[in-house]
């Protein structure tokens, strides 16, 4: 038996024998891509100490990841789909390492944020590939159950990348945050040469790379306004990158339209099981990653717990994703895809609302339903969107329809960190103002503190060792026998002190009424969308109806949901290409017949 596989999926008469030991490697590369943005949560205090990162410098170290992520990965998609899916991948482990590395050894926030950017590019290769290689070496019928695991793990990297980030700083700096990357992309590129399959697209034409690049610059230019505009003013960056973005959509959905072989055929978004399967992701990973922002640090500043406590206490969402993912395989085939996402986003926004219960008094055990309740609420919605999203393509274009679902879920994710960062970041500053009026603190103290809980902890603390100053000069002046100037000083000692102590309890209160304002708004954006989505996807019994037609023609074929909808899908992929192919007058009868047959490969 060869150590390496060499033979082509595509080219297997059947199911590869071994092909959940390669959905491992590929849940394994999936795991590291998610965990090195949500350990980097916990890692920020260290490293804004260790490096004097500004509050700029921080936001950047933490986007620079997801700009070039979420920019590239359509591109390097449809790369992969010509040339090859499991180099995509190794590449893209190597590239992820070697900026592991990078970022383990730089000293200085230029540094770190070029280092979070190259792993960012290695990511954009990953991520796709992970779901084309998934779809191409699973036969349809056990697709669904491949993608419940790999979305299973998804929620589970949410959780375990804070948990792994603090036991490391138990006794590592943050630099180990990085190297953690290393020895677990190595162990999946053996794994992806021992255990995957080569695979790639049937056809060998050129690649869409003027609709590629362009979507290079709306995505790219639409993430950075996202993450410039709401956190640092909408000035001339924010703006030009906001118009950029406009003017590429266009230009982007213009050239695609016209274009006979697109690197995207936009026209997949009239599909309403399509279009619902991309605003349901999207949507979830905005309420997902928003709440995952604010409820870390609400942990780890408010409640004072360490890094690990803080990773640990994250476990039951964990927990709760796979609880949630063995639902969706039992009921989806049941009930429908449209019956199980509803529930799911019910879920996400009554996980919200139960958030914006939370105030000064809250303890620990207020999140715990909360989480549990989005984590079922993750398992229940995702899988399905993300099956239907796959099953929307062709064999010969997964990496660009893993990349589409990604994509999804990377904008989604940067808009809940902008749109329920700068919320949660307006409200906990009007609140502070509110509780420390008539406190006499001084306006830059206060200015300072407003910045962020972290920041007007760091104030408190500062009142308080001004105190403790104080208390000592008390101390030495009555040993000195001036003991009116001892009075004095130890009064004013006790004032710090109580001023010490009000402010500290007015930063803890004020970020809890953020939480429960932001998560409130949350719950009401989620809730619109939830509606949304449920009048955009179709019902089983439509699904239904074209099985049942697909029984009549066959006589004696049974046919799922996913193969009626697939076969919908082919029926009008055939239409388009037909209609391209006579519209330019180019193509043959014998070239037309070849599309046809291609599109209809679906499954083996």
């Amino acid at each position: 038996m060869r150590l390496f596989r060499t033979e082509p999926v595509e080219g297997m008469t059947r199911p590869y024998a071994r092909r959940w030991w390669a959905l491992l490697v590929l849940c394994l590369s999936l795991l590291i891509i998610v965990m090195a943005n949500t350990a980097l949560t916990v890692a920020a205090p260290d490293m804004t100490q260790d490096l004097g990162l500004s509050s700029a410098d921080l936001q950047w170290v933490i986007d620079g990841y997801t700009v070039p992520y979420a920019a590239l990965m359509l591109l390097l998609g449809a790369i992969g789909d010509k040339y090859s899916r499991r180099g995509a991948l190794v590449l893209g482990l190597v590239v992820f390492g070697a900026g592991s590395v990078a970022g383990s050894l730089v000293g200085s926030a230029t540094g770190v944020i070029a280092a979070r950017a190259v792993m960012g590019v290695g990511a954009a290769l990953i991520m796709p590939a992970t779901l084309s290689l998934l779809a191409a070496t699973f036969p349809r019928a056990e697709r669904a159950k491949a993608i419940t695991l790999w979305t299973a793990t998804a929620g589970l990297a949410i959780a375990a990348g804070p948990l792994v980030a603090g036991a490391l700083l138990e006794d590592h700096g943050w630099a180990s945050t990085f190297l953690i990357n290393v020895p677990i992309a190595v162990l999946a590129i053996i794994g992806a040469f021992v255990l995957v399959p080569p695979s790639k697209a049937g056809h060998h034409d050129r690649i869409d790379y003027v609709g590629g690049l362009l979507s290079v610059v709306w995505i790219g230019a639409l993430v950075y306004m996202i993450i410039e505009g709401p956190h640092f003013g909408w000035g001339v960056k924010a703006v030009t990158a906001a118009v950029a973005a406009g003017l590429g959509l266009v230009l982007f959905v213009v050239w695609e339209l016209r274009h006979p072989r697109p690197v995207l055929d936009v026209r997949r978004f009239t599909q309403r099981r399509f279009a619902g399967s991309n605003l349901a992701v999207a949507l979830f990973f905005l309420a997902v990653f928003g709440a995952f922002y604010y409820l870390t640090q609400h942990l780890q500043f408010v409640l004072g717990y360490d890094a690990l406590d803080t990773g640990l206490r994250m476990l039951p969402l964990a927990g709760a994703v796979f609880v949630g993912s063995a639902l969706t395989a039992y009921f989806t085939p049941r009930v429908g895809m449209k019956v199980t996402v509803t529930a799911g986003m019910v879920g996400g926004t009554a996980a919200l609302a139960l958030l914006s219960q939370v105030d000064s008094g809250s303890s620990y055990g207020t999140f715990v339903a909360p989480l549990v309740v989005l984590g079922l609420a993750i398992g229940l919605a995702l899988s399905p969107c993300t099956d239907a999203i796959m099953g929307a393509f062709p064999e010969a274009e997964l990496g660009v329809g893993g990349a589409v679902n990604d994509t999804s879920l990377e904008l989604g994710g940067s808009l809940g960190i902008a749109i329920l960062g700068s919320l949660l970041s307006t409200s906990y500053a009007s609140h502070l103002t509110d509780a420390t009026s008539g406190s006499k603190l001084p306006t830059d103290a206060l200015s300072s503190a407003q910045d962020s809980v972290g920041a007007g902890y760091q104030v408190a603390q500062a009142i308080g060792a001004q105190a403790q100053q104080l208390a000592a000069q008390a101390s030495q002046a009555a040993s000195a026998g001036n003991t009116a100037q001892a009075a004095e000083l130890k009064a004013q000692a006790t004032q710090l002190a109580q001023g010490a102590r009000q402010m500290a309890d007015a930063v803890g209160s004020s970020f809890s009424d953020a939480v429960a304002h932001t998560s409130l708004i949350g719950a009401v954006i989620l809730g619109v969308g939830t509606v949304l989505v449920a009048v955009l996807l179709p019902g089983k019994s439509h699904l239904g109806e074209q099985a049942a037609e697909a029984v009549t023609e066959t006589g004696t074929e049974t046919v799922t949901e996913a193969e009626a909808e697939a076969r919908t899908e082919t029926e009008t992929e055939k239409m388009v290409e037909t209609e391209t192919v006579t519209e330019t007058g180019t193509g043959t009868e014998a070239e037309v017949s070849g599309e046809a047959s291609e599109l209809t490969r679906t499954g083996r």
